[in-house]
């Protein structure tokens, strides 16, 4: 498993060098992320100053969605397109993400909150801590109430577990008081929010939530912690359906077809399906 240590980045005191604190917000496609991330800076932008990276693999859609919607300054909001598995620029190689980060942090210093949203991904999507300080996990009613009960990093390692479009539950036939119940028993208590954009007051509390995520990062008692190692998931091409894991990153690996590629550069190797 490829290590990610933590930079080094506090005072004497043990308090944070940098002030901004970097918030990673990943989960499959369509739950959401995007929507929510436009309703936490609608919310908070006037508390904080915010930026936002967002992740596609061939296109800057969810960038382009953010600035339409009015929530920031457009050249706050940056995109990375990663031409690669999405969770591959979030933990396996993050450098592209993390140079984006960085280079926004300077251009808007300084910055209170930087939202990095994920490619939708699966279940097992985690981020790598040298990239960012906590983590969001979205789920959302309409991928079925049983999924918070089959776990996996992303659900079970997320600093919180957002289930979110709770005003859509009974029309999918989800209660939602139970897919709660689930998720808490799959993170073991960890917590879990039940969200909806339509419901201020859930924004709100997911909105309190990262503005006391954010107090304790500058007190110097939120460490971020490593997710652990990925675990083994499919990937398919023009070629077929391959299997390869990533708990070991750094080593070339090779699939059914005749190449072979490494972890190397975020950009490397084919993409998600």
């Amino acid at each position: 498993m490829t290590e990610h240590p933590v930079p080094d980045d506090r005072t004497a005191a043990g308090h944070p060098a940098r002030r901004t604190l970097r918030l990673g917000v990943a989960g499959p496609v369509g739950t959401g992320k995007s929507s929510l991330i436009a309703s936490i800076c609608a919310r908070l932008n006037g508390q904080l100053s915010i930026g936002v990276i967002t992740n596609d693999i061939y296109t800057d859609e969810d960038a382009r969605f953010l600035r339409s919607a009015g929530v920031l300054d457009p050249q706050r909001i940056r995109a990375v397109e990663t031409g690669a598995c999405p969770h591959t620029a979030i933990r396996d190689d993050v450098t592209t993400n993390l140079m984006a980060v960085e280079e926004l942090e300077e251009d808007f210093a300084p910055l209170d909150l930087v939202l990095v949203e994920s490619g939708g991904d699966n279940l097992t999507a985690t981020f790598s801590p040298a990239l960012i300080d906590a983590q969001i996990f979205v789920l959302d009613v309409a991928g079925g109430g049983d999924v918070a009960r089959k776990g996996g990093p992303g659900i079970g390692r997320a600093d919180l577990l957002v289930i979110n479009k709770t005003d859509i539950a009974a029309y999918v036939e989800v209660d939602v008081e139970q897919m709660v119940r689930d998720a808490a028993a799959a993170r073991e208590g960890a917590p879990v929010l039940p969200v909806s954009k339509n419901r201020p007051e859930t924004v709100q509390a997911l909105c309190e939530w990262i503005l006391q995520v954010r107090r304790n990062h500058l007190d110097g008692v939120h460490t971020p912690v490593d997710p652990g190692p990925m675990a083994p998931h499919f990937h398919a091409d023009e070629d077929g359906g391959y299997l390869h894991t990533h708990d070991g990153a750094d080593e070339p690996h090779v699939h059914e077809h005749p190449h072979t590629h490494s972890h190397g550069e975020a950009g490397a190797g084919p993409a998600e399906a």
